[in-house]
């Protein structure tokens, strides 16, 4: 049983991506569907686990949620330009070394030379798997250095939520207690995204299928809490890589992105890269 908890959320996490890409519509009503069908679970979870939260938190827990919409509309819109082979692993490599140094500098982590070794070597794995995994034949198109900026930009939005439990406000919280509210923020975030940039899309039929992708990525964040309790913060932590996994050869099977034999073979080999060092850095 906690096998199947650890990997509920590597399932729901890599397949978002690819039903809200099989399910189309803009990136307003791909956020809008992760932030309605995300409320969704919160809301179910909130009425089962009846937790108690402080306001504070609560409001804190909905400006995190809120503010981990940029890092999500950065993806969905790079989906549209790079594809989702091609953003995900550089998304968690942003991810990945963004929240490492920050843990690093704000809140202490690595405080032993020898953590300090591990984890950056563990970094410096990732970052060349993203290379790898961003090689392209000489007649395709390759990254931009706008497309990395871009989503290296919108990245933020996750470092800030990833942040966030780590306050001393929110550590005195249940992580049940603080579910609904993050829930809640996404889609305050997404209806003011959609309300400031395309409020036509709220009557879109896209908007509202894509709510599908937000039940997936819901269970799957519910889901790590009980994954971290039972199997430990680390052993979670690692089996969630798997979702790099699962939404990059899901991109290319699923739908169906174009990956020459060369260019799968640098694939394959940038994502074990991403994977080893993920979990590398968990034991720094």
């Amino acid at each position: 049983m906690n096998m199947i908890i650890a990997l509920i959320p590597a399932i729901g996490w890599g397949a978002m991506p690819l039903i809200t890409g099989k399910v189309g519509g803009s990136p307003v009503n791909q956020i809008f569907g992760i932030g309605a069908g995300a409320s969704i679970i919160g809301l179910l979870a909130f009425l089962v686990t009846k937790p108690t939260v402080s306001p504070a938190a609560f409001a804190l827990a909905v400006l995190c949620g809120a503010l981990w919409t940029i890092g999500q509309i950065g993806q969905f819109i790079s989906f549209k330009h790079i594809g989702v082979t091609n953003t995900i692993p550089l998304s968690t490599v942003f991810q990945l070394v963004g929240n490492s140094l920050i843990g690093i500098i704000i809140f202490g982590d690595w405080p032993t030379p020898r953590a300090k070794v591990i984890g950056f070597s563990a970094l410096v794995i990732v970052i060349i798997g993203a290379l790898l995994t961003s090689v392209v034949d000489q007649n395709d198109k390759g990254l931009t250095v706008r497309d990395v900026l871009f989503l290296l930009c919108t990245t933020v939005g996750y470092w800030v939520y990833s942040s966030f439990p780590n306050i001393g406000i929110i550590k005195q919280q249940s992580t049940t207690g603080i579910f609904l509210p993050e829930m809640l923020g996404i889609l305050l975030g997404a209806l003011l995204y959609g309300f400031f940039t395309d409020r036509q899309s709220f009557i879109q039929r896209a908007q509202y299928l894509n709510i599908f992708g937000g039940l997936s990525w819901g269970i799957a964040a519910f889901a790590y809490i009980f994954s971290a309790q039972t199997n430990g913060n680390t052993a979670a932590f690692i089996w969630t890589q798997l979702n790099v996994v699962i939404a990059t050869f899901g991109g290319i099977i699923v739908l169906h992105e174009h990956k020459s034999p060369r260019e799968l073979r640098y694939t394959i080999l940038g994502i074990m890269l991403i994977v080893v060092g993920s979990i590398a850095t968990s034991f720094a």
